[in-house]
């Protein structure tokens, strides 16, 4: 199960796997619906399995679950999993709305990169939410990286301009920008992020860039309304979704990667700083059937 062993895992447990008949692929249905994978997908996959053990002849529990997890694997199959932040400086936009584990994630993604080698600087870029600062400054002393900040209430544009100029000067190679979780209305959101783009294309043409989603596991189906609402005004790179280890419905991770065809590329699995890990479609469902 590798790095998924924290998952709470709820989602199979009142079936009985040897017992292939409609009541099993009612409460299978049943079981990926309240994992939150979502009704459509939950329909298709189970029918998709049916077809399966038809065609294949199937009659042993284990060789239905390979098959549910080679089916489960495919909807996670969206884009590639990994960052591509290779030029000098890079820049990632860290997005997602207040209380998600955004500068948590920050701070994470700054401490595995600065373990890979790779100079890293952290842009306090939310200078609306109080201490919002503060806090990333926390998290850059724990990951032993550099933090460029302003006053709360500056403009972030401002700071993100004062961070690239930083990045250039000193050779850094990825900067990670946190940015406002809630503005007064999605027109003003959309505006500050279509304004922190142009000062990346004018400050540092030409740079590999990432714009990464924060989502909270635990928030179910409300979380894929919020990455929806992000997509549209913000052209996602990929998605870091957190607190997965505290949450049985872990399915919410298909449900956004079907529904969005945006990859999980990280996921949080406990509070330590190490806890923020690549996505691996494979081990995902290995560790959930």
């Amino acid at each position: 199960m590798g790095i998924f062993s924290k998952i709470k895992k709820a989602w199979f447990n009142a079936i009985t796997w040897n017992m292939i008949d409609d009541e099993f692929y009612d409460s299978l249905e049943e079981s990926l619906i309240l994992a939150d994978v979502g009704t459509a997908v939950a329909a298709e996959a189970v029918q998709e399995l049916r077809d399966t053990v038809y065609e294949k002849r199937i009659q042993s529990g284990d060789e239905v679950k390979a098959e549910l997890r080679k089916i489960l694997a495919r909807q996670l199959e969206v884009g590639d999993t990994t960052l591509h932040l290779e030029t000098r400086p890079s820049v990632a936009l860290i997005i997602g709305v207040n209380g998600v584990g955004k500068t948590t994630s920050i701070g994470k993604l700054g401490h595995r990169m600065k373990e890979e080698g790779k100079k890293v600087l952290f842009c306090a870029g939310d200078t609306f939410r109080a201490a919002a600062a503060d806090q990333l400054e926390i998290w850059a002393d724990r990951a032993d990286v550099e933090l460029v900040r302003q006053h709360e209430g500056a403009d972030p544009g401002a700071v993100l301009f004062d961070a690239l100029q930083a990045a250039k000067a000193r050779d850094t190679d990825v900067v990670l920008c946190d940015t406002a979780g809630r503005l007064h209305n999605k027109q003003n959101l959309m505006n500050e992020l279509a304004k922190l783009s142009k000062i990346i294309d004018r400050e540092a043409p030409g740079a590999d860039r990432e714009t990464l989603l924060v989502l909270d596991a635990t928030t179910g189906q409300n979380g894929l309304i919020q990455a929806k609402q992000f997509k549209e005004t913000a052209g996602l790179t990929g998605i870091i979704l957190t607190k997965l280890d505290g949450t049985a419905k872990g399915g919410i991770v298909i449900a956004i990667a079907r529904e969005l065809q945006v990859p999980v590329k990280f996921v949080g699995l406990g509070e330590g700083i190490d806890d923020l890990q690549p996505f691996n479609a494979e081990e995902f469902v290995q560790a959930l059937i």
